[in-house]
């Protein structure tokens, strides 16, 4: 990292627009800060996940997984450099496989819920979600790189699959969505 911030109020963005780390400055509500803003979030309520008790491996993932959304956020911030190796898809695609060998398979749409942690990965999974909404926006107009597209999409299915197994695993269970109908009758 060049250069480190001795100042964090610069007064620069006063005037709507932000800084990329190549100098180019956007307005802040341009297609790519939007997108930069959405992965920090993402990186933020991981970091509220984290917060809670989580097992050991998925607590290492989710580390890992934060330094990736860096590696992600430096180079929505270097337009042109590509920062996210392929091979980062790959691995969430595996700890995707391993997290679902151990699950049921889906019978009902699943509501956010089943305990604080499982319910902050469902947070997380609709923010990358989001993100990786924006970033298709931003590739309609700007080349981004396809292991962005597809970490994000792997991602919120990995945190989907989280957020099944780790209600389970705090004995609050998944909470399953039940149509008017048959709330109404039962």
């Amino acid at each position: 990292m060049g250069n480190r911030l001795t100042r964090i109020t610069t007064r620069t963005g006063d005037d709507g627009s932000t800084g990329l780390a190549t100098g180019t400055r956007l307005p802040k509500d341009s297609a790519r800060i939007e997108v930069m803003g959405d992965v920090d979030e993402l990186n933020s309520v991981l970091g509220m996940l984290l917060a809670h008790a989580i097992p050991a491996p998925q607590r290492h993932w989710l580390l890992e997984i934060q330094h990736d959304l860096f590696d992600l956020g430096g180079e929505l911030a270097l337009p042109g450099e590509s920062l996210l190796p392929v091979g980062r898809v790959t691995w969430l695609e595996e700890r995707l496989e391993e997290l679902n060998a151990g699950l049921p398979p889906l019978q009902e749409f699943i509501l956010p819920g089943g305990g604080q942690a499982a319910t902050a990965c469902h947070l997380a999974r609709a923010v990358s979600r989001r993100a990786e909404r924006h970033l298709v926006h931003l590739a309609r107009d700007e080349v981004v790189t396809e292991a962005a597209r597809q970490y994000l999409n792997r991602l919120s299915d990995l945190l989907f699959v989280m957020a099944r197994v780790l209600a389970r695993e705090a004995g609050d269970g998944e909470l399953f969505w039940r149509s008017r109908r048959v709330r109404e009758s039962g």
